[in-house]
């Protein structure tokens, strides 16, 4: 990085390069920093827009005042841990941007910025609100089980490719409103047809746990047979090589996802939920499980799991999908019930080794850019 940059550019070159943060140089507080003074204008705008800037089914579970709590704290945590590297001539530039960053979101209003509450029609939005709550919620816990049970000790927070994952991640949050719309769109055009009504009353008729249970079983079935697919089509696989690529499992990982395989990895699995008629209750806690499990199974945690990781996806059980070592190419295609891939003779056993060994994909030809990485499954061989 050129020391003698603007800071803005040096800024922007942070989040371009591809590599990991050693600590001890002020770089890891910064970014912290960074990050906090980002997602505290980012609120802020929030505030000014929500018609156009939140996801109008996440609204329903907040309330304004304790989103302006959230505000002020991290307003608080970004504007204290700059001054202090700033003081200690820790990466000052790095800090210096945070804390101009802080005084623009008080500027515009802080946390007592006043709520604008016109042109709430319908229209397209982008979904900052789900992206700052799921970073905040998803790094704050998972990245604390990471450091308390660590599969791989000493695994870095800020490892290799953190910034490309960090864009997936921003990429798919903010596209929620797209994303949902396309969704709905080919759930109801692709599955109203296969709607059996008697069978729909007595899924509905189930206790609530048995129905949640069936839709878990029902979803990882679908999502097994099309994981299977994206492994052994040739051109899907060019899709799902995307999500292969990373080489270092955490937290932040599984976001790196194609938008292609993302869509139809949904429909599929939506739409068969929609056709069998789980109820809504059932839905959203099955999007709740999805969402977490995702989160989970591609994380840096070792936990006792005993006898449940023949039942459950844990995340030793899906380090080992992610392994390009021989034994475990093509395996383990389940994403929530492990005992699938046990039934379909497909899990991997026997194997003498605790973890794998080598992750990533066998030719290791993914750029390493957000946008290549999209375009990768259409480019020519």
């Amino acid at each position: 990085m050129n020391q003698r940059a603007p800071i803005h550019r040096r800024v922007l070159e942070l989040f371009k390069q591809d590599g990991r943060i050693h600590p001890g140089t002020g770089m890891i507080t910064g970014v912290i920093a960074l990050f906090l003074a980002i997602l505290s204008v980012l609120g802020v705008l929030a505030f000014h827009f929500p018609a156009y800037l939140t996801t109008p089914e996440l609204r329903t579970f907040y309330t304004v005042d304790a989103m302006r709590t959230l505000l002020f704290a991290a307003l608080l945590a970004s504007g204290t841990i700059a001054l202090t590297n700033i003081v200690f001539g820790r990466q000052r530039w790095l800090n210096i941007a945070a804390f101009v960053l802080v005084c623009g979101a008080v500027a515009a209003g802080g946390s007592q910025v006043v709520v604008t509450t016109s042109n709430t029609g319908h229209h397209p939005y982008l979904g900052l609100d789900w992206f700052i709550l799921d970073l905040l919620a998803s790094s704050t816990v998972f990245i604390i089980f990471e450091k308390l049970f660590p599969l791989y000790p000493g695994q870095p927070v800020f490892r290799g490719e953190w910034q490309v994952d960090m864009k997936h991640f921003l990429f798919n949050h903010l596209s929620v409103g797209a994303v949902l719309l396309c969704i709905n769109f080919f759930v109801h055009r692709l599955f109203s047809w296969a709607a059996y009504e008697p069978l729909q009353q007595a899924i509905q008729s189930l206790p609530y746990l048995a129905e949640l249970f069936v839709a878990v079983l029902v979803a990882d079935l679908v999502q097994y047979a099309a994981h299977r697919a994206y492994h052994e089509v040739p051109f899907l696989w060019r899709i799902h090589a995307v999500h292969h690529s990373t080489r270092t499992l955490d937290w932040l990982a599984g976001s790196r996802l194609h938008i292609v395989e993302l869509l139809i990895t949904r429909v599929a699995v939506l739409g068969v939920l929609f056709a069998l008629g789980f109820s809504k209750p059932v839905l959203d806690a099955y999007i709740i499980i999805v969402g977490f499990q995702a989160v989970l199974i591609h994380s840096n945690v070792k936990l006792p799991w005993g006898w449940l990781r023949y039942i459950i996806v844990t995340p030793d059980f899906h380090h080992w999908h992610h392994s390009s070592d021989t034994e475990a190419i093509d395996r383990n295609y389940a994403a929530h019930l492990s005992f699938i891939d046990y039934l379909f003779g497909t899990a991997v056993r026997g194997t003498g080794k605790r973890l794998p060994e080598n992750y990533g994909i066998l030719d290791n030809d993914m750029p390493g850019t957000f946008l290549a990485q999209q375009a990768y499954p259409f480019r020519k061989k």
